[in-house]
């Protein structure tokens, strides 16, 4: 962290602390504060009484604050990643991981005004990219806290639901995380919102999961691609198959990566007809695109974990499984799907090297599989930067989905 937001923090803590929810870090609320200031935005806490001009007040008398355009400069000035000067709408990052959604909405200008994740090292990676460091425990944010937005932007986690559900309504998705996102929906209004999971969403629970959460998004005033006849009165199989539509593969947006995530795009009803989700870039990938040229020698896998992954691969040949380690080299389209176990053996993508063992990928090659800009800075620590990176999103999809959505705002 720089000087500057050294001095904010020790000029607004106290302040700060009264309205700091439970399970959250004070100098989120401060980052939030000082944020919406530079582009003129809500403050989180604001109908607690937390006003801009008291905090304003607060940054001028510890010679902190001259003028807004200054201010934002100041704020800016050693962010690997910035916003725009100039941001056309706004929008918030729940389950924000590393911010790869919120790169993707910021790469079309687009300004972050409120971010929450729980995991702490992700929480730090985070900060040292975007300059913020997200909220903690959304469980225990109120939602009427959370500053007025344009999208509401979500990786959240997939989980099962009671099946006495289909019957309450938003009360059906009690004790899951998927609750706080509905409740902040249903408190703040967002024009659109974007829900990201894995694709084994569609499938989890035979489909009850997925039919639970887009009839709940259904009775609180939001629409999607499927059409609510079919979430209210079809079968899971249906909307299963309405689904499968939504899934859109890292490859087809110019990554060598064979990775596909579900992307439910969310307006409040009556915005839109239908949303006319990104067509493939038609690049072509190959995984020699994100290769470094000298890479480091600890990436080579020993004799003991080479020969460990092939005894397993013909083992579970021999059991009929299929599964085992995948190794690419540069001609390869496109590598496996990275995942937050990478750091582990590596084995679900492998880099053949001429006369020696194969490789990992790097942290920086990682990131390039994800979409990440080279001024990304992954976490310093091995097993972090492989878990965050695989744990996010691919940027260069995110940035295709915002790119048409915002075409609506």
């Amino acid at each position: 962290m720089n000087e500057f937001f050294e001095k904010l923090e020790q000029a607004l803590t106290s302040k700060a602390t009264k309205v700091t929810p439970d399970g959250s870090e004070v100098k989120s609320v401060i980052h939030q504060w000082v944020n919406a200031i530079a582009y003129d935005e809500s403050l989180f806490a604001e109908n607690l009484g937390v006003t801009a001009e008291e905090v304003v007040k607060l940054l001028k008398y510890n010679d902190l604050f001259k003028d807004q355009n200054n201010f934002r400069a100041k704020l800016q000035e050693e962010l690997l990643l910035k916003a725009s000067a100039k941001p056309k709408f706004t929008f918030i990052d729940l389950f924000a991981g590393i911010g790869g959604m919120r790169l993707g909405f910021q790469q079309n200008e687009g300004l972050c005004v409120f971010s929450s994740e729980f995991e702490k090292n992700a929480q730090n990676t985070y900060q040292k990219n975007h300059g913020d460091y997200p909220f903690g425990d959304i469980t225990s944010i109120n939602p009427s806290d959370i500053p007025a937005h344009d999208v509401l932007i979500a990786g959240f986690p997939c989980q099962p639901f009671s099946h006495a559900g289909l019957k309450l309504g938003i009360d059906d998705t009690r004790g899951t995380l998927f609750h706080n996102i509905a409740e902040i929906l249903k408190d703040k209004k967002p024009k659109f919102a974007l829900l990201e999971n894995v694709k084994g969403l569609i499938s989890h629970d035979k489909g009850y999961t997925l039919q639970v959460i887009l009839r709940t998004l259904t009775q609180i005033g939001y629409s999607c691609n499927i059409d609510k006849d079919i979430i209210n009165h079809g079968t899971t199989k249906q909307i299963q198959n309405e689904a499968k539509k939504m899934v859109m593969k890292s490859i087809d947006f110019g990554v060598p990566q064979n990775r596909q995530r579900i992307y439910i795009v969310l307006w409040q009803d009556g915005i839109i007809e239908q949303f006319k989700y990104p067509t493939p870039l038609g690049i072509a990938t190959k995984v020699g695109d994100i290769l470094e040229k000298d890479p480091a020698e600890k990436l080579t896998i020993s004799d003991k974990l080479w020969a460990g992954h092939q005894r397993r691969k013909a083992q579970n040949k021999i059991n009929g499984k299929g599964f085992g380690y995948a190794i690419v080299d540069e001609n390869s389209i496109y590598t496996s799907t990275i995942s937050a176990r990478y750091y582990k053996d590596g084995s679900e993508i492998l880099i053949a090297q001429k006369n020696k063992n194969p490789r990992k990928v790097s942290h920086r090659e990682a990131a390039r599989l994800q979409g990440f800009p080279e001024e990304f800075q992954p976490d310093k620590s091995n097993v972090q930067a492989y878990k965050q990176l695989g744990n996010s999103v691919t940027v260069t999809v995110i940035n295709a989905l915002a790119n048409q959505l915002v075409k609506h705002l």
